[in-house]
């Protein structure tokens, strides 16, 4: 039995004044009780206390040893208390990390309904496009678009990730339209730094995914940078529906090359492993996936 085991049923025995009493208390055999103590005073190198076939005392040791103990074992219940109770109803902080395009526009217009669901949880939620690691950096969960790492995290699907080639009218009529990934190299191409290989589009040909490069004026971390060139007639890109969703729907861009767009990676929450995922980050992965699904709003259109 481990130290605390050890300090607890003595605690119960003080308590009691009884090794009976103790042992239905804990739902331990009288024995076991016995034992226990016996153990503890062993590795003490003390009795605590007097036995006696009518009644047992603690001795002077015991009563020094009873009033520290106490306060361990009321701590120790203390705690597993509050754990019970947090399990109960989300409470404490939320450290959420989120690419920032996909947070400012899907994530932060949610999180009042959010919050209204769970008012005794605080969110901290940081949007960067940067790859951060959640248990160095202290978050609780980080949510991710794209090609997830190979890594020990858990990941769980939000929503679909689709990537389509557009471009606005303007230009399109201007330099004409592409007819295969390959016409690509004669178009001014915006890359966004994030993807793994910036400089190639993955497309679909000749039944597998293939990697097209691409160059062009415009080089940045940021998608929505990338969306207001192309909306002002400068060049191709390569965007992900939930920035461009809705400029497709209202006809002020056009998607190119659908015949050969790559299968669409996925949008995850992504937490580490443990045997209880923690209740603030279940419920907020259930809020998010009931709310996208596999159709989300920014695609139908």
């Amino acid at each position: 039995m481990d130290p605390l085991s050890g300090i607890a049923v003595f605690t119960a025995v003080a308590d009691a004044q009884s090794f009976t009493q103790a042992a239905k208390r804990l739902g331990m055999s009288k024995s076991s009780v016995s034992k226990s103590v016996t153990r503890l005073e062993a590795r003490l190198g003390a009795r605590l206390i007097n036995r006696t076939t009518r009644r047992l005392s603690l001795t002077e040791v015991g009563r020094a040893f009873h009033q520290r103990c106490s306060r361990i074992v009321e701590e120790a219940e203390a705690a597993e208390l509050a754990v019970n109770h947090l399990q109960e109803t989300p409470r404490g902080t939320l450290r959420v990390n989120a690419p920032l395009s996909f947070g400012l526009r899907h994530l932060g217009p949610a999180l009042p309904e959010f919050m209204a669901l769970y008012p005794e949880l605080r969110v901290d939620i940081d949007f960067l496009d940067r790859r951060v690691d959640l248990i160095e950096e202290g978050y609780d969960m980080a949510v991710r678009s794209g090609a997830l790492d190979d890594s020990s995290l858990i990941a769980r699907r939000l929503a679909p990730n689709r990537l389509v080639t557009v471009a606005a009218p303007a230009y399109l009529e201007r330099h004409g339209t592409p007819a295969h990934p390959k016409a690509l190299a004669h178009h001014n191409c915006f890359t966004y730094a994030y993807l793994p290989n910036p400089g190639a589009w993955q497309f679909q040909l000749d039944g597998e995914r293939r990697a097209v490069p691409v160059s062009g004026s415009l080089h940045t971390n940021n998608g929505d940078v990338i969306l207001e060139a192309t909306l002002a007639g400068l060049g191709i890109a390569l965007a992900p529906t939930f920035i461009c969703g809705d400029e497709l729907a209202a006809g002020n861009l056009r998607r190119i090359l659908s015949d050969f767009e790559a299968e669409p990676h996925g949008i995850h929450a992504i937490y580490p492993h443990s045997r209880h995922l923690p209740l603030k980050v279940r419920v907020f992965i259930d809020f998010f996936v009931e709310r996208f699904g596999d159709h989300p709003y920014w695609d139908r259109a």
